[in-house]
């Protein structure tokens, strides 16, 4: 039986499965490694922050990423199709691990970040 996210271990567990799915994804992958050429020894730990900063509002995440998006467009697509993949994989990932409130809670946070990141850096209202 599935436990709802309790804590930054879930958090991190949630965070590394899904990264493991983006860094093979045939199209999105390409984004990450040889786009923005991750460095996923500090990505990961900013992306544990900013999930628990959205969950238990404890992480401690001060960034921005519409910024580290935007910065990407003129160098790669970042149109619908890639924001809808990885939308897809993020919530795959929270149903393959997790069930509850902030389950549920955590996929329509990242909609609604993928939705207002996807209009802002395409200019679409």
């Amino acid at each position: 039986m599935k436990t709802d996210i309790r804590n930054r271990k879930d958090i991190e567990k949630l965070v590394n499965a899904f990264y493991e799915k983006v860094k093979t994804d045939e199209v999105i992958g390409y984004l990450f490694t040889d786009v923005a050429k991750v460095n996923w020894e500090t990505h990961l730990p900013k992306m544990y922050a900013f999930w628990e900063t959205v969950i238990f509002r404890s992480g401690g995440y001060t960034g921005n990423p519409l910024a580290a998006h935007a910065k990407l467009v003129p160098l790669t697509s970042m149109g619908r199709e890639q924001f809808d993949r990885w939308l897809m994989l993020f919530r795959g990932t929270v149903d393959d691990l997790f069930a509850g409130e902030h389950a549920e809670h955590i996929k329509n946070c990242a909609e609604d970040m993928a939705n207002v990141i996807h209009a802002r850096i395409n200019h679409v209202p």
